[in-house]
């Protein structure tokens, strides 16, 4: 079988499947328990030095839900841990001389000053921590402090603060960015230019997930109010997805270190993330949804589906995806596909039809000789997707590459210059309009 081993900064772990800074990592027991499962690694709980953090004793959590009730998107109000300093402290010591093969970093959060972190730092080494994670992400609670992604959204502060850190402490630091910025890649280069060994990414979006109608507030509601929280889950995973490649293909942070986040539920997920630069994953909102035992599923998962490429080792396939990562002006505009209806699989629902007839091509036939019949019009299809999108039978429409540079409209060659965008009839620049 293949070897899910995994070394991150030089922490080793069993697997690269780490449980994220949340409330899964809070506390011994959890920890404990999720080690005892299988997973690879914590990042504990974030950690802070104000004594009077206080969580909301209500609705933490909001929802949104797909048809079949699965959650799709998780939305949390939660702050950093409000438990004793020295109670964590205790754990994380305790936690790592009984588990001493586990990945234990410790996610941390203190006001913007060197004396402030040089201290907190100092207790965290003397746990035996394997590193930290330095919170420059959380949207909500924190960042109305200075906090959070108050910090994460200055590239500035985040250097600043990074450099502090590699000042006082001998452990690896990881900085978590936030998604609630413009663009990720300058945040990125700070925490690089800082001396981060590492970047973890994304923390949770800003987000109200829904409005409840009665009480007209957001949910979750306390006491006829609400307040905005950070989204996760699945939801967010293609917005991770592109974060994470877009660091991991900028010329000024190009293979460093990347711990990838959001939205990872199945093993898939996972190698999606690692395909496109992350070195190994952290997983939160899975967790507490299906429990500590979903790590056994991203385990078998990863592995056979490394059995089956002929992938011994997980680094052999870190970042393959990035190199084909392109700008929209460098895709090949010859290349050409159609949409196929398989008629064994087809259940004549329908749907593949009306979504083409009412917003796209109108490519779709709905009747063929009088009988009920859905099929493709190639003369019409333009290859864009929306049939295989809205298809509710797996693998029913697929897409079916054609002769390449003809024009199935008419027949003609496509005009070569189409596949580059410096002399298509299209760049004004090339034509000189506009």
């Amino acid at each position: 079988m293949a070897d899910l081993r995994a070394e991150f900064l030089g922490i080793r772990s069993p697997n690269p499947f780490w449980l994220a800074s949340a409330p899964p990592t809070d506390r011994e027991v959890n920890v404990t328990r999720a080690f005892k499962a299988g997973w690879g690694g914590v990042v504990w709980k974030t950690l802070g030095l104000d004594p009077h953090v206080v969580n909301i004793n209500g609705p933490r959590y909001g929802g949104i839900h797909s048809k079949d009730r699965t959650v799709a998107g998780f939305n949390n109000i939660e702050l950093i841990s409000d438990r004793p300093l020295q109670t964590n402290l205790d754990e994380i010591k305790a936690v790592k001389q009984a588990w001493p093969d586990r990945a234990v970093v410790v996610s941390l959060m203190v006001p913007c000053d060197e004396a402030s972190w040089k201290g907190i730092l100092a207790q965290v080494e003397a746990t035996g921590a394997d590193g930290v994670e330095l919170n420059f992400g959380c949207p909500h609670g924190m960042s109305e402090r200075g906090m959070g992604s108050a910090v994460g959204q200055v590239p500035e502060y985040i250097e600043m603060v990074t450099k502090w850190c590699k000042k006082h402490t001998r452990m690896p630091v990881i900085v978590k960015l936030t998604p609630n910025i413009t663009d990720i890649r300058l945040p990125a280069r700070a925490a690089y230019a800082g001396g981060a060994d590492a970047v973890s990414l994304i923390n949770t979006l800003n987000s109200i997930t829904s409005v409840d109608l009665d009480a007209m507030a957001p949910e979750p509601t306390t006491d006829g109010k609400g307040s905005h929280g950070g989204y996760c889950g699945p939801a967010v995973k293609p917005i991770a997805l592109n974060m994470v490649a877009e660091i991991a293909r900028d010329a000024e942070t190009r293979g460093r270190p990347i711990s990838g986040i959001g939205g990872i539920t199945e093993w898939k997920d996972a190698a999606e993330f690692m395909a496109l630069g992350a070195a190994n994953v952290q997983v939160c909102t899975a967790a507490m949804i299906y429990g500590f035992r979903i790590v056994e599923e991203l385990i078998d998962g990863l592995n056979n589906w490394m059995d089956s490429k002929g992938y011994e080792r997980i680094d052999q396939f870190v970042g393959a995806a990035v190199p084909n990562i392109s700008e929209w002006q460098h895709l090949n505009l010859n290349y050409v596909v159609k949409a196929h209806i398989d008629q064994e699989l087809c259940i004549s629902c329908g749907r593949c039809h009306i979504a083409c007839e009412d917003t796209s091509h109108q490519a779709i036939t709905q009747t063929v000789n009088g009988v009920r019949r859905f099929q493709v019009k190639d003369e019409d299809c333009v290859g864009c997707n929306l049939c295989a999108v809205t298809c509710p039978v797996e693998n029913c429409i697929t897409m079916v590459q054609m002769t390449e540079g003809v024009d199935p409209r008419s027949g003609q060659p496509i005009n070569p210059d189409y596949g580059n965008w410096t002399t298509h009839p299209n760049n004004p620049q090339a034509t000189g309009v506009g």
